[in-house]
């Protein structure tokens, strides 16, 4: 499966590892563009440059990693495409130049179903999308969540609980699947 990692679910740090962890498992196959990295980079310098500096260097880091998960498409297929958002467009484009099943996004309000639907793409809120991976390879999945977890604690010193991070990291479902294995 491909799937099109919408800005405000790499922007969180987390987020973004646990999703790129469940991928690199195996799950999915991750995909952005060059606007969707830039977008982080823009949410990260409102916390400060530093954060946009480290922002810039995770996202050149990941395309190094994933180098098949950049995408690119026409300009007229942007064109030809209406969201109810305009500068949510270029998402909606490289799912379709990618041939990507599923845009992750937590902004459903901008992604509207029906729409999406005509151009063979569906949409799936981050939570729900990790929780049904979890369902599929329970393993995989905690095994994901004990590093992304480890590091949390490491980071900050703080003695995380699976529930209380994912919980925090806007992935309650997927923390309350994990806690019985992991906290």
């Amino acid at each position: 499966m491909k799937a099109v990692l919408d800005s405000c679910v790499i922007f969180p740090t987390v987020m973004r590892e646990v999703l790129l962890g469940v991928a690199q498992i195996g799950a999915y196959m991750p995909l952005w563009s060059d606007r969707i990295l830039e977008e982080w980079a823009r949410a990260a310098a409102k916390l400060g440059p530093e954060a946009e500096a480290q922002a810039r260097g995770e996202a050149a880091m990941l395309s190094a990693k994933w180098p098949g998960a950049r995408v690119d498409w026409p300009e007229a297929l942007e064109e030809r495409l209406w969201l109810p958002d305009r500068a949510d467009v270029h998402v909606l484009a490289a799912a379709i130049a990618a041939g990507a099943e599923v845009i992750v996004t937590a902004n459903a309000g901008d992604f509207p179903r029906r729409i999406l639907a005509e151009e063979g793409v569906s949409r799936a809120d981050p939570d729900a999308f990790l929780l049904g991976f979890w369902q599929a390879d329970r393993a995989g999945v905690e095994a994901v969540v004990q590093r992304v977890l480890n590091e949390a604690r490491r980071l900050s010193g703080e003695a995380w609980t699976a529930r209380g991070l994912l919980k925090k990291a806007r992935l309650p479902r997927l923390g309350k699947a994990v806690a019985e294995n992991l906290d």
